[in-house]
């Protein structure tokens, strides 16, 4: 079924494009320009959708002639040279194109780029003020970038009032950025409030702006007030501990190398404030899938500036994202000279790749390899290798490696009671449910609102019809806690159906039905529990539709289909 909805979107596509360009093409009256062109223009704009920039130049590539009404063919070559850093041939293009006194925006962007890497801000000025709001390409964030790009010209030539002016122009909609772009030109201009400004962008409770730690903590280190700053590092980097570059420039300031993290970025140089504008926008990007526009940002990011190695995380995982193993592979291996933590990092993504390109043993074997060669394996290392192993279902290894990470935890560290529960679904796993019982409600006596682990214990003791009733009331308090949980709201279905209270049962079951239409558990569930009710048309509607589901699990295929036929025997 989705490879024919996938067919029919794909012969929508290739449709739409013919009748849009082949009006536009067939307006030549060189029929011959139409035949040899067209066909490498098609094939070069499906390449490029497809999100492979190598076939899509080779195709664009071959279409020499440029005229007013191509803009299509134009916007989506210099992407594409972009895409494969073809920096020079783009910049090139984008003059020949600016020599006809044609508007696009792309082609003003690069050599409004180029003049601020030649350090020619009159130049890049007039580019900039030059952009073609129209860009199909750029629907979003265009009002923002223009005035953006605009006050660093200003603000590059010392124009203070200027630079703040352009700022000012920036529509109220882009909100955030605009804050992020406040801080980075009083860092520039180094007013009295750049550490304010900052902080306010750090403890905004609303938004995560983690990465603003490691921008405030530079502009310490450029100040040389290095206690401050190591202070910030160190505590965000705990505060965040997910956030592999506040880990990275944190071991960099407890190792005595405040130099790396001072040459990463200085907001002195008007390139690396500039470069911040593109990462966040491509950061934005590769939020919404949009990874073609996502990687040509990045790319314009690292042009202006190359220091900033740790960015290059985003095109890794874009390229993941796309499919592009190979050349992700390479992009996490070049990571891995940034230091210790951004190499454990890039072995993890390393062995996800091998996983999704070879098989799980492989992918295990090559983290075991690379755990190996830590000089002296901390407390994270552990836990992370014992995720791993959980995620490819090493139980065993996963326990043992929980074990040590729970020796040598801190007595600050708030993961004892996540690694418990790991450790204790691990167990479970592995049908020694003494043990695991034992670790769930070790993790509740530390930490007792923790929504997931009450559901895990109390689902397993009603599958176990043991403690119902405590069950019940454990399940109550889960949903309360995230009444929005379709695994939760199936649990309490689920204790009421054990106890016989089929009405309420149905009540939370179509809850989590509604949240989870695809979960084939508690589609199963829910049917069931209409069965009992004498709703057999709809039960059997629902189990039905759980043969249909892609992820269904073999016992519960064949259970399913024994009660399509049957129902259940109440």
């Amino acid at each position: 079924m989705k490879l024919f909805i996938k067919k029919i979107y794909l012969t929508l596509f290739f449709l739409s494009i013919v009748s849009v360009n082949a009006e536009i093409f067939a307006k030549d009256s060189k029929n011959e320009y139409f035949r040899e062109n067209f066909s490498s223009y098609f094939l070069g704009t499906v390449s490029y959708n497809n999100h492979n920039a190598e076939k899509a130049y080779e195709y664009l590539d071959k279409i020499k002639k440029i005229d007013n009404r191509h803009s299509n063919y134009k916007t989506q070559y210099i992407h594409t040279l972009v895409l494969l850093k073809k920096f020079k041939k783009a910049i090139a293009f984008s003059k020949e194109i600016n020599k006809n006194n044609n508007s696009l925006f792309e082609a003003d962007l690069l050599l409004g780029i180029s003049s601020i890497i030649e350090e020619d801000y009159d130049k890049a000025e007039k580019y900039f003020f030059g952009l073609n709001e129209v860009s199909q390409h750029h629907d979003m964030y265009k009002g923002f970038l223009k005035n953006a790009l605009l006050s660093w010209t200003a603000a590059a030539q010392n124009n203070k009032e200027k630079s703040f002016y352009h700022f000012n122009q920036i529509n109220q909609q882009y909100y955030n950025l605009k804050r992020i772009q406040n801080s980075l030109l009083q860092c520039y201009f180094d007013t009295s409030i750049v550490e304010k400004s900052y902080q306010e962008l750090i403890n905004d409770k609303n938004n995560v702006f983690s990465r603003y730690n490691f921008f405030l903590g530079n502009y310490l280190l450029h100040k040389n007030k290095n206690k401050k700053a190591k202070e910030i590092i160190s505590y965000s980097s705990k505060f965040y501990g997910s956030n592999v570059l506040l880990k990275q420039v944190n071991s960099f300031i407890m190792s005595d190398k405040s130099e790396k993290i001072i040459n990463l970025f200085n907001c002195q140089n008007p390139k690396d404030n500039i470069a911040e504008i593109f990462y966040i926008l491509s950061n934005l990007y590769a939020s919404e899938k949009k990874y073609n526009l996502s990687n040509f940002y990045l790319n314009i990011s690292l042009l202006l500036n190359n220091k900033f190695t740790p960015n290059k995380a985003l095109l890794a995982e874009n390229l993941f994202f796309e499919k592009k193993y190979k050349i992700s592979r390479k992009v996490y291996n070049s990571l891995k000279s940034i230091g210790a933590i951004y190499s454990w990092y890039a072995s993890k993504s390393i062995s996800t790749i091998i996983s999704a390109t070879e098989n799980e043993d492989l992918s295990v074997l090559n983290l075991e390899k690379d755990f190996d060669l830590l000089v002296s394996p901390n407390f994270t290392h552990y836990y992370e290798m014992a995720n791993f192993y959980k995620d490819k279902k090493y139980y065993e290894k996963a326990i043992d490696f929980y074990s040590i990470a729970l020796e040598k935890i801190t007595k600050d560290q708030t993961l004892t009671p996540k690694i418990l529960y790991r450790r204790g679904t691990s167990y479970e796993r592995l049908n020694n449910w003494d043990k695991a019982e034992v670790d769930l409600k070790k993790s509740l006596e530390i930490l007792p609102n923790q929504p997931l682990v009450l559901n895990y214990l109390a689902y397993t003791w009603i599958e176990k019809k043991i403690n119902i009733e405590q069950a019940l009331k454990m399940l109550k308090r889960a949903v309360e806690l995230d009444e929005d949980n379709g695994y939760i709201l199936d649990s309490l279905g689920w204790a009421h159906y054990t106890n016989k209270n089929y009405i309420i049962a149905e009540e939370f079951l179509q809850q989590a039905v509604e949240l989870m239409p695809l979960e084939s558990v508690i589609n199963d569930h829910y049917a069931d529990t209409l069965w009992m009710l004498n709703k057999n048309i709809q039960a059997r509607y629902f189990w039905k539709q759980i043969l249909d589901l892609d992820d269904i699990e073999k016992d519960l295929k064949k259970k399913v289909s024994k009660k399509l036929v049957f129902g259940l025997i109440k």
